[in-house]
């Protein structure tokens, strides 16, 4: 458990489907920012539809610091990791207070920021000494990410031992 830092405003756009809301009666000249609530309602929906194991999960987000607070009770230090990673890699967070709890604790992974000119080849180079066990690493941060091309310069990765 503990705090861990993201950039805020380079990581994805929460997907998750917003909330109808009627149309405005007058034109506004600049968009509305989400309300701390919606944005927990988001993070929410998001880690939700991960399909990831955790009982009693909750997500409160503080728009003044930028901090999502994530709670509930996972299996896995794995799942633990991925929900830190799903809830911070998105673009209103710049931090993400762990409350979860771990049923069978388990050695932490690496966290590493993509740079630039970054792929995974490159990353499983860096760190296991071979270009070839990217697959590790693209493994190791399913669901969060779909295809081995899908990172982004400021997205944080697991990186497995």
């Amino acid at each position: 458990m503990g705090l861990f830092d993201f950039v805020k405003g380079i990581g994805k756009k929460n997907t998750a489907a917003p909330e109808p809301q009627a149309a405005p009666t007058t034109p506004q000249a600049t968009p509305v920012e989400p309300s701390a609530q919606e944005v927990a309602n988001k993070l929410l929906g998001h880690v939700k539809s991960l399909g990831l194991p955790i009982t009693g999960l909750s997500v409160s987000y503080n728009g003044a610091s930028d901090l999502a607070t994530v709670k509930g009770q996972v299996q896995s230090q794995a799942d633990r990791e991925k929900i830190i990673l799903a809830v911070g890699n998105i673009d209103h967070v710049a931090k993400v207070d762990d409350q979860l709890t771990v049923s069978s604790p388990e050695p932490e992974s690496k966290f590493y920021t993509v740079k630039s000119g970054d792929n995974l080849s490159k990353i499983s180079k860096e760190f296991y000494g071979d270009a070839n066990q990217y697959n590790k690493i693209f493994e190791a941060n399913r669901p969060l990410l779909k295809n081995a091309d899908d990172i982004f310069p400021g997205q944080v990765l697991r990186i497995p031992a």
